[in-house]
């Protein structure tokens, strides 16, 4: 992996005064790729770390969402390959059937002309050179976030080498009976003219329309409620429940249907809910799902009243009308009758809509071709149940069983030209042959393929495996598979997880597809709203990488991403991520520019100060606190400890202690220089995997390494120093008491105040220097008058304001503050000692009182102390 490395060179302390991540990132990322850092070798003698990338759509381009999932894969491969494992993260991209025809489609209409023009091995040629000349944008987007995959691996659903893989397993499943070819209801789109996964429909509130209508005569006469009154033409039945004593006399009669010369029975049916309306329900079975369940019960005719383009096919008035043209006629011709005992209009009921083109689904009765899941939903169920495969978050377990436990039989043929062609031949004389890769076609007249191409996501569902060779024994599939980690969104846990889950666990022979199911949320904007174009929310996440550079994009990124839950993110976000990482550089910059160095041994504990022992203590901490969060895939808190380590500890709290010694010069600056140089050579590494383009340039010219990329994982080595981190603690409490009290007489931060520290006795002795640097405090003159004294952490500061402050007007001020905090603190204490209210109120608003005389109290001791401190008037 590492063939082209160089030999470290001599560390550098030349950094440019500002970073300027577009003149480094595409550079460093070129230069990682050119030198194999990301190409596993399935040779190696090291464990394998696999993960597959979510294949995004050829037709696709980088959104929010999957900069977000790739920030997280990025992270857990560079991680594990800086800890030793051979890492794959194998990119690819999905053939997106319906979506890649409609664009070609599209291009077609704008030359006048449609797929059938050109026929089927035309169209798909032409397909093809779309993919080569469009197809792809969102790869040259993944290099520019950083994405650590290993090109020389990259896969499409419809190369060679998967096309062959989706071949085989349909023959295995046809050959075990577990493909077949059914009539049943699917999703069907009268505009792309082809069935649709479920995962396809998107469901929104449509304000149309609620008829009731009358069905029978006298004492036989049922009203049924419907939102699509022209599929009445296809009723076979009426149901009601078998215990609904109101219709009981009717079950088994039949009823005449109106505008039609046919009569329909009355069944009884437990599907019913006797107290939804009227209790009573039409029956269609060729145009619903749950109407064609009853009618199979029942053995009910199938009566399918539209074509594919949704137009009414019936004999009579509305012969040639389109549905929804129909359903307005339908219903006027039942009013002309006085069948219309109510309508509701508008009627908010959710509809179902073709994510592609908006059009309204039909729910139609179709000969398709089927997987039976019974089995293999009962496998995928039972790797997750005996913990072969685990999920995180836990809780999201039981929606997946929700799923894998009741799930039907999976619709699979799709109505398009583009796409993996179902291998199945029909013959003159009936004739059915599935055929395999590795077997002759049939020839010969009257022979024909299977019109119809697999739903995407049937190849997807081997990707695991199919990319790695299957089904070929390769070197890759022995080495690489089961996969370590899935990342992905917790929204297609059941349409593409389960299916790799079934098909995995299948074709493998039991083993699991992977061993962990990291599931993410859904990236909303800042104020928890879904991004949408509807909304204007939406965010190019090009766009931020141009204007913050890419590191500030994933650092934002990682930092939301708690698991199984959404992320809010908004561009204030994403400029304090740029911050940081000119936080980063700078604060590099300076330890380089005063000695930082990872030159020699670190120096023996017993020869460093406190705050170098401190800092060293606190940084194995870290590495230990920021191992647990990867291994639980809590993103959101190891940026979080990253973020306040690296910013508050090192750069606030540590760099700034350490310019005194600097400044002293010395062996003491000497052994200072080293620990930093290893705090940044650590704290660098740490954040590489999140923030891989600033920390490569610092990390590089600070130690001469080759690259973090190939670097070293850090390792907590066991050092604490607890009375050091009591030390400084208690240093830190000085410090940010007395700057409190400065801020709250209203001094400016760089202005400099007469004092007297009375530290004897205190370890905080030896850090006067630097307590004085840090509060711009001058020494006590001859004229020192204390005007104030702050004791905090067994020392006491004694500060002359003379001259600096209206006293007057500051104690007016603080008694308005502290009349204000013990008036709160009353209202507190009175809600609290009121039993009534304590009993009925929920624990978050009694916790939240308490938190509010908690403060109240603090407050006033704090504005106590602040009027005790002011000189006398």
């Amino acid at each position: 992996m590492t063939e082209n490395a160089q030999t470290p060179s001599a560390p550098n302390s030349e950094l440019p005064t500002q970073y300027a991540p577009a003149e480094v990132e595409g550079k460093l990322y070129e230069r990682w790729v050119e030198r194999g850092y990301f190409t596993a070798d399935p040779a190696s003698e090291k464990p394998p770390y696999t993960i597959v990338i979510p294949p995004p759509n050829v037709t696709g381009s980088l959104h929010l969402g999957h900069a977000f999932q790739h920030t997280l894969m990025d992270a857990l491969t560079r991680r594990k390959r800086m800890q030793g494992y051979e890492a794959l993260w194998l990119p690819g991209m999905d053939h997106a059937g319906i979506a890649t025809q409609n664009k070609v489609e599209q291009q077609l209409a704008e030359e006048g002309k449609s797929r059938h023009d050109l026929g089927r091995e035309e169209f798909v040629e032409r397909v093809w050179q779309w993919k080569e000349e469009y197809g792809g944008k969102i790869l040259g987007q993944m290099r520019r976030l950083g994405d650590g995959v290993d090109w020389s691996r990259e896969r499409f659903t419809m190369d060679e080498g998967l096309s062959k893989a989706v071949q085989t397993i349909f023959k295995m499943l046809y050959d075990d009976e577990l493909i077949y070819r059914a009539e049943r209801i699917i999703n069907w789109c009268p505009r792309c003219l082809t069935a649709i996964s479920d995962i396809e429909v998107e469901y929104q509130e449509d304000a149309g329309e609620l008829v009731s209508i009358k069905y029978g005569e006298g004492e036989d006469t049922l009203v049924v409620a419907t939102t699509r009154a022209e599929t009445m033409l296809g009723d076979t039945a009426i149901a009601v429940h078998p215990d609904d004593e109101r219709y009981k006399h009717l079950v088994g009669k039949l009823i005449k249907l109106p505008l039609t010369d046919r009569s329909i029975p009355v069944v009884a049916d437990t599907h019913v809910d006797p107290e939804f309306g009227t209790g009573c329900v039409k029956v269609t079975p060729a145009h619903d799902p749950n109407d064609f369940a009853i009618g199979q019960r029942h053995g009910l005719p199938n009566m399918t009243i539209m074509d594919e383009h949704g137009v009414i096919t019936v004999h009579g008035p509305f012969l040639g009308l389109d549905r929804f043209e129909a359903r307005s006629a339908v219903v006027g011709a039942l009013r002309e009758q006085g069948r219309i005992v109510a309508e509701k209009r508008p009627y908010l009921h959710s509809v179902g809509h073709c994510s592609r083109c908006r059009t309204t689904i039909e729910p139609r009765l179709s000969l398709q071709w089927w997987v039976k899941v019974e089995t293999l939903a009962k496998a995928a169920g039972d790797a997750v149940r005996d913990g072969r495969v685990a999920i995180h978050p836990q809780e999201m377990e039981k929606r997946y069983f929700d799923w894998v436990d009741n799930l039907n039989d999976w619709c699979i043929s799709r109505q398009l030209w583009w796409g993996h062609r179902i291998p199945v031949w029909y013959g003159p004389d009936g004739e059915v042959v599935c055929v395999g890769p590795d077997d002759e076609v049939p020839t010969g007249e009257g022979w024909t393929q299977d019109t119809d191409v697999l739903d995407t996501w049937f190849s997807s569902g081997l990707w695991p495996f199919s990319t790695l060779g299957w089904p070929q024994k390769t070197p890759d599939l022995a080495k690489f598979y089961s996969t370590d980690v899935l990342v992905t969104g917790h929204d297609i846990i059941f349409f593409w997880v389960a299916r790799m889950m079934m098909f995995g666990l299948y074709a493998m022979d039991g083993e699991v597809p992977f061993k962990t199911i990291a599931l993410t949320g859904l990236v909303r904007d800042e104020r928890g709203k879904k991004m949408s174009k509807s909304f204007g929310n939406v965010v190019d996440p090009l766009d931020w990488m141009d204007k913050y550079g890419s590191d500030a994009v994933r650092f934002t990124l990682a930092k939301g991403a708690n698991p199984g839950t959404d992320v809010p993110i908004g561009e204030d976000w994403v400029q304090a991520s740029r911050n940081f990482a000119n936080k980063i550089w700078n604060a590099t910059r300076f330890a380089l520019m005063n000695g930082a160095t990872v030159e020699g041994e670190l120096p023996a504990p017993e020869e460093m100060s406190a705050t170098d022992r401190w800092i060293l203590s606190r940084l194995n901490k870290t590495v230990s606190q920021v191992d647990s969060y990867y291994e639980d895939f809590q993103f959101s808190k190891l940026s979080e400890a990253l973020y306040h380590f690296a910013w508050d500890e090192v750069f606030d709290w540590y760099v700034e202690l350490s310019k005194t010694t600097f400044f002293a010069g010395g062996e003491g600056a000497k052994v200072s220089g080293r620990v930093l140089g290893e705090v940044l050579d650590t704290t660098l590494r740490l954040l590489h995997p999140v923030v891989p383009f600033v920390t490569e340039t610092l990390w590089t010219t600070l130690t001469g390494g080759e690259s973090l990329v190939v670097a070293e994982w850090p390792k907590d080595s066991g050092f604490r120093d607890d009375a050091a981190e009591a030390e400084i603690e208690n240093l830190q409490a000085v410090v940010t008491e007395v700057r409190r009290f400065r801020a709250d007489q209203g001094l400016q931060p760089g202005q400099k105040v007469p004092a007297r520290l009375d530290l004897a006795g205190t370890p905080l002795a030896a850090h006067e220097a630097a307590i004085r640097q840090l509060l711009r405090l001058q020494p006590e003159g001859d004229s020192f008058s204390a005007t104030a004294t702050l004791p905090v952490a067994g020392a006491t500061v004694a500060l002359d304001l003379s001259g600096t402050i209206d006293v007057a007007a500051e104690r007016k001020r603080l008694s308005k503050d502290l009349a204000a905090a013990e008036k709160e603190k009353q209202q507190a204490e009175a809600k609290l000692a009121n039993e009534a209210f304590i009993a009925k109120a929920p624990d978050n608003v009694v916790d939240k009182i308490k938190g509010r005389l908690a403060k109240a109290e603090a407050d006033i001791a704090r504005l106590t102390a602040q009027l005790d401190a002011l000189p006398a008037a």
